[in-house]
């Protein structure tokens, strides 16, 4: 649609300039710094940034319900710049001119309603957001655009070139950071580094095919990240891992999309999700906030984040009710079947803290919650779900699981809809599903094979008879007897009935 086609009230917000004036905040002393420059930590106390716009007024001087409408017609605009996450540009990076904003196709990625089957063992309605169906096939996509288009402002602006990008990963991070720091060449090159064989093949031939370097070395995930700040403190490289703020303003953009894709009402609404590095959770929670404080939304979801008990700091931090007898602990995590949330010290938890405080108290009730589930959990969902024709990963298994669990505990209630966050493909973590199915995962995973849940190939190769080969097709009479043995057979194992005769 051109713009002359759209009522007059929004055509003006419909394409937005650069506005607001935005700053990195420590959450430790509550300095600002600019952005003109990449920070990580605060430069004072080291402690951990978030990234605010200073002139919030501007966005509040606007009525919720025409942001409601400007967000629904932009859906109608051609323009690259605002088909992802940057629909939402205003409340994510209102600095950075269109021109600036990369965009690979991310975003808006699909919720999907589970079936009557699933909903009923369940005991409530859900959905699944599909977000393995982001370009690099993982939520990571939505922080990536955010980050690498505000690297891209910074070389448009003369204030950064060659720029190495760097972070640490359990797969899908370095999955993501590699495909949008190629889209950048060569102002931007990529190096990863990962914990040797704790990722998937999948997930490693991605940045090697995006032509990041890739380093695997000794440990977990947390070995890498200490590795990658190291690496920040002494030279100069931008850190993609959550730690970078401007990775938190594109994760937002899921709360948002959720908020729209149920017409703005989240009365009744519940938000699973798995922790990991704790950036994902703290930008749903930013997000909704956001939305909220502007007028978007009457109501805040309740938002529940889910941990396997093989890394489970953030849950063990909120078993004491007490907060001000709360101690967070870092733990030593075990394999986990949900491998990108093996972490057991995760950056953002102090975001994490803050939030929950200002969620809690925005609500006016208790509306965040943690849960812990068992890695067998995390596994038989995340095959019941796709069993019922979902596309669910490991972690949308946590996310499910996690459901159960809260529903189990009267967090959440039967008239209830809950969104499941999904959080990459099913196709990065098949290795798990084969080794399920082949009852051969390591006795540290503690999941045990459910007969019912397994399913394998039938090899049907009958004797007697001549079978094709590559090159050499069947003809004549063996085609037909090839045919109709290979054909009869499958009939019997189906249990088929024969047609009726005419």
């Amino acid at each position: 649609m051109k713009l002359d086609a759209f009522p007059e009230d929004v055509r003006p917000h419909l394409i937005p300039e650069p506005g607001g004036r935005m700053a990195y905040r420590c959450l430790g002393c509550h300095g600002v710094f600019s952005i003109q420059t990449l920070l990580y930590t605060c430069p004072d106390c080291g402690h951990v940034l978030m990234i605010e716009d200073q002139d919030v007024d501007r966005i509040r001087k606007v009525p919720g319900a025409l942001w409601r409408r400007i967000f629904d017609f932009r859906k109608a605009l051609k323009l690259p710049a605002l088909s992802g996450i940057y629909r939402y540009h205003e409340f994510i990076g209102p600095v950075l001119p269109l021109e600036a904003v990369v965009y690979l196709g991310e975003g808006h990625t699909p919720v999907i309603r589970a079936n009557a089957l699933l909903e009923a063992e369940v005991g409530l309605p859900f959905f699944f957001k599909n977000d393995g169906q982001n370009p690099s096939a993982s939520f990571k996509d939505r922080g990536m655009a955010s980050a690498l288009s505000y690297i891209h402002y910074l070389i448009q602006k003369g204030y950064a070139d060659q720029v190495l990008a760097v972070c640490a990963s359990t797969g899908d991070t370095s999955a993501s950071a590699a495909l949008y720091a190629a889209y950048l060449r060569p102002h931007v090159r990529c190096a990863v580094i990962l914990p040797h064989q704790k990722v998937t093949p999948q997930q490693l031939s991605q940045p090697l095919g995006n032509g990041a370097v890739v380093f695997e070395i000794p440990g977990v995930f947390d070995d890498c990240m200490k590795i990658v700040e190291r690496l920040t403190e002494k030279y100069t490289v931008a850190l993609l891992n959550s730690k970078n703020a401007w990775r938190i303003l594109g994760q937002e953009s899921y709360s948002f999309e959720i908020a729209q894709a149920f017409d703005f009402d989240m009365e009744d609404k519940v938000v699973v999700l798995p922790i990991g590095n704790a950036g994902n959770i703290t930008a749903v929670l930013s997000g909704f906030l956001k939305f909220f404080e502007a007028g978007i939304l009457k109501a805040l979801p309740k938002v529940i984040g889910v941990q396997s008990e093989h890394a489970n700091p953030v849950y063990k931090y909120y078993l004491e009710p007490d907060p001000g007898k709360r101690r967070f602990e870092p733990v030593t995590v075990r394999p986990s079947v949900a491998q990108a949330a093996m972490i057991g010290n995760p950056v953002s938890m102090p975001r994490v803290i803050r939030l929950v405080d200002r969620f809690n108290a925005a609500a006016g009730k208790q509306a965040t919650f943690f849960v812990e589930v068992t890695e067998q959990e995390i596994m038989d969902w995340q095959l019941l779900a796709n069993r019922n024709g979902h596309i669910a990963c490991t972690h949308g298994g946590e996310s499910l699981a996690g459901l159960v669990r809260a529903l189990e505990r009267g967090i959440v209630k039967q008239k209830e809809i809950a969104v499941l966050d999904s959080t990459a493909h099913a196709l990065k973590f098949s290795g798990f599903q084969d080794r399920y199915f082949s009852g051969s995962l390591a006795e540290e995973f503690h999941v045990l094979t459910r007969s019912d849940l397994v399913n394998t190939p039938m090899l049907i190769r009958p004797e007697g008879i001549a079978l094709p080969e590559e090159g050499k097709p069947l003809q004549g009479k063996a085609l037909e007897l090839y045919v109709e043995r290979l054909s009869d057979t499958i009939a019997k194992a189906l249990n088929l009935k024969g047609t009726s005769p005419r």
